[in-house]
């Protein structure tokens, strides 16, 4: 395993200076959101997102110190303790709203399915990484330990219920193979496979997911029910126009229109306040983190350091693209947050964790 063999004044000039500045600003535009939505609401929702915040740039510096090939060494080890943090929710969880996905430690209360989706990450990179996959891509005998290795905690996080975060989970996977390539007869008899199973998902489907998926489709069907997050939420977005109410001059918000205002629903918030203009600033933003997550995979020092970028960006994209895509009504609402942006300290801090994680990979392009 390599270790660091570079004195750190070298460390810090190959840190990317530039997309520190352009985390702050996200976490930044953030904290705004969260300020407007707090007055309107009377709870300091951004006072408590700042003490998250801290605590996420800690974890943060923190995981830059150490050469990312630990975490391929422990991998398999930080996957068992979210598993093991996952059964631990089921079991000894804090219930809200119908779901237990909270464990309550006294001071603070966080969820271990955000854990998972990291841990998920790091499983999948270590394992892909020690395939040779380069001629005909992974047989289906090899994807038995990625099948295992994403269907263990998708089934834990479902059974919370939580759809949102098992999609996630189950797309990051499904893209991290797909990106170590796949068998094209293993590819073509999955892909026939989950086809012919789609029609039997909606059996499986609790009451209320069901009724998201129908409000999705016409959310008139029920205008004070199931679809009234979605008719709110555009509202609030095409209310904004090209610039936006002001800031706290939203409707939407301050008269408590919108529902989750403060965690899934914040950009519907933000797009009311700034306008088209606005939210064109913070969707560049998430383009050039993108882009440069992008840089990272492919100027990685060793297939670990690629796979693990990789998975990082992916979850960052899922995010950013389910979220957008469900407030503005092009897909179902399945509570996925926002990264930087919507309230929720597990959220926030494990975001801040993936990119000490995306740094360290950049940071030690060149130490092989």
């Amino acid at each position: 395993m390599a270790r660091d063999r570079y004195p750190l004044r070298r460390l810090l000039f190959q840190f990317d200076w530039s997309i520190l500045f352009l985390l702050i600003l996200l976490a930044g535009t953030g904290l705004v959101a969260l300020y407007s939505v707090s007055v309107s609401s009377g709870t300091p929702f951004y006072q408590k997102q700042f003490y998250f915040l801290l605590m996420g740039v800690v974890l943060f510096t923190f995981i830059l110190l150490f050469h990312y090939h630990y975490l391929e060494s422990y991998g398999y080890y930080i996957y068992a303790f979210s598993l093991l943090l996952l059964v631990a929710v089921l079991l000894f969880g804090k219930a809200s709203y119908g779901a237990k996905r909270w464990l309550d430690l006294g001071f603070f209360s966080f969820q271990p399915s955000e854990v998972a989706k990291i841990s998920v990450i790091i499983a999948l990179a270590k394992y892909l990484s020690g395939r040779d996959v380069s001629r005909t891509g992974l047989t289906l005998k090899e994807l038995i330990v990625p099948a295992i290795v994403t269907f263990l905690p998708l089934i834990l996080v479902a059974v919370e219920p939580d759809l949102g975060t098992a999609l996630i989970i189950l797309f990051i996977s499904g893209s991290m193979i797909l990106f170590a390539g796949i068998e094209r007869k293993t590819l073509m008899g999955i892909t026939a496979s989950i086809l012919s199973f789609i029609p039997f998902m909606w059996l499986v489907l609790k009451d209320y997911q069901k009724e998201r998926i129908l409000a999705f489709l016409d959310p008139e069907l029920d205008p004070l029910g199931s679809g009234y997050q979605i008719i709110q939420s555009k509202i609030a977005v095409g209310s904004g126009g090209i610039l936006g109410k002001g800031f706290l001059r939203g409707t939407q918000g301050k008269l408590k229109f919108l529902p989750a205002q403060h965690t899934d629903f914040i950009f519907s918030i933000f797009a009311e306040e700034w306008g088209l203009l606005g939210s064109f600033f913070l969707l560049s933003l998430y383009l050039l983190l993108l882009l440069w997550g992008i840089n990272v995979v492919r100027n990685a020092g060793c297939r670990f350091g690629a796979y693990l970028a990789f998975g990082l960006v992916s979850f960052f994209f899922f995010h950013v693209f389910i979220n957008i895509g469900m407030v503005i009504g092009l897909l179902p609402v399945v509570g996925v947050p926002l990264p930087f942006m919507s309230y929720g300290g597990s959220f926030l801090v494990v975001s801040l964790v993936a990119m000490g994680m995306l740094f360290n990979v950049s940071m030690r392009r060149f130490m092989f």
